[in-house]
């Protein structure tokens, strides 16, 4: 029997929208590309939400993949307010799960100045019955020892569970432990498939 849904956080109960941050800080659509490049689109990126790395030590490598936009790197990421915003039907869809007799916890690949810095994206997490943050871990997913953390921490147990993520690797870590999977597109997909797969209990 499910019982407990576990969330991701980023385009799932939040939108990670670094795209438009980066263009509302002033740059032009070459100037984007290429810190995204630098940044967000590296593998570098990883080590943020990993939460081993400082800052300073996670700048420097972005500058290392473009050294002539170290000024641009440090004016994008200096303040990360923006980059990840609330969606509106996190807390109302927490509560409504909740009503239904769910347990509800998040797992997520988050960093710690995006913790910070976007606070008032996260105003759902009082709502849930708690939770895992990468940086605060120092693991992150797909790596299995982060699922079997969340199950052990809240005594969950894995096929009881349905993880929801919008990157299918990470879904498909989860269902390599047992946990049911749903890969999120939107929240009306994500909705009918939990429908799904609580219809085909035995």
């Amino acid at each position: 029997m499910i019982r407990n849904i576990i969330f991701d956080i980023g385009n799932v109960l939040t939108d990670f929208r670094w795209k438009e941050f980066l263009e509302d800080k002033g740059f032009d659509e070459a100037m984007v590309k290429r810190i995204a490049k630098a940044s967000v689109q590296s593998t570098v990126w990883n080590e943020i939400d990993r939460g081993v790395w400082s800052m300073e030590e996670l700048m420097q490598a972005f500058i290392r993949q473009d050294p002539e936009i170290e000024e641009e790197l440090r004016r994008a990421y200096g303040d990360i307010t923006g980059m990840v915003t609330k969606r509106a039907y996190a807390i109302p869809w927490i509560q409504e799960l909740r009503e239904k007799g769910y347990r509800v916890y998040y797992l997520s690949n988050f960093s710690e100045k995006a913790y910070e810095d976007c606070a008032d994206a996260l105003d759902f997490l009082p709502y849930t019955d708690g939770g895992i943050l990468s940086y605060r871990e120092k693991l992150g997913k797909p790596d299995p020892e982060i699922y079997r953390r969340l199950l052990s921490r809240y005594s969950l147990e894995a096929q009881e569970s349905v993880f929801l993520d919008d990157t299918a690797l990470n879904v498909e870590a989860a269902e390599r432990l047992g946990i049911h999977g749903i890969c999120f597109r939107t929240k009306e997909q994500a909705e009918e498939e939990l429908r799904g797969l609580v219809a085909a209990e035995p």
